[in-house]
């Protein structure tokens, strides 16, 4: 049996600060989200407890007793998983190179109800 490796398991040199690193684009993409993750998302979660200082509220809820509620277990996940979508866009897929290439975006993958919501919020 016969079958092709995908492009992106495809072994590659990539050139980061000086060094040829031979990776494929999997694990190129795979380290650049280990270092947000790692570095920069739990930032998240300091925002949101500067967020709640300011609000003067101890917690966001109380589902999890003394863990102050689903949101603030899940603060850095909302920063990663917008970093994702924004990387996967803009490095992978290629798509928001451009603003022409955020408003093709917005004509052509959003249905009319999320362009008139869109447009409402600007």
């Amino acid at each position: 049996m016969d079958c092709e490796v995908p492009s992106i398991f495809k072994q590659q040199n990539f050139n980061a600060f000086g060094y040829e690193l031979p990776l494929t684009p999997f694990q190129f993409h795979s380290i650049i989200f280990s270092l947000f993750a790692s570095l920069v998302a739990p930032f998240g979660g300091f925002f949101a407890s500067g967020f709640k200082r300011a609000l003067k509220v101890k917690d966001f809820a109380e589902i999890i007793p003394g863990h102050g509620g689903i949101t603030d277990r899940m603060d850095c996940q909302f920063m990663m998983g917008f970093f994702v979508f924004l990387y996967i866009q803009q490095f992978v897929f290629g798509r928001l190179n451009y603003i022409q290439g955020i408003a093709q975006y917005v004509l052509t993958e959003l249905n009319q109800d999320d362009q008139l919501l869109l447009f409402n919020e600007l």
